[in-house]
């Protein structure tokens, strides 16, 4: 998968708790949902969007 495809997709995506936009962190390859102070981990280039799978920001 080309990173325009990737970017594509990652700029669709938005956080299931609050619909709010995310922000990729390539480093610690996770989606970061500010509103929801969550992060939710991309794991063999699959964003795992779900709540329980999110780690909380502090």
């Amino acid at each position: 998968m080309s990173t325009e495809i990737n970017r594509k997709m990652l700029e669709a995506l938005v956080c299931p708790v609050t619909r709010a936009p995310l922000a990729y962190d390539a480093e610690a390859q996770e989606l970061i949902s500010r509103a929801a102070h969550l992060a939710f981990p991309i794991r063999n280039g699959i964003p795992i969007m779900l709540e329980d799978e999110a780690r909380n920001l502090d």
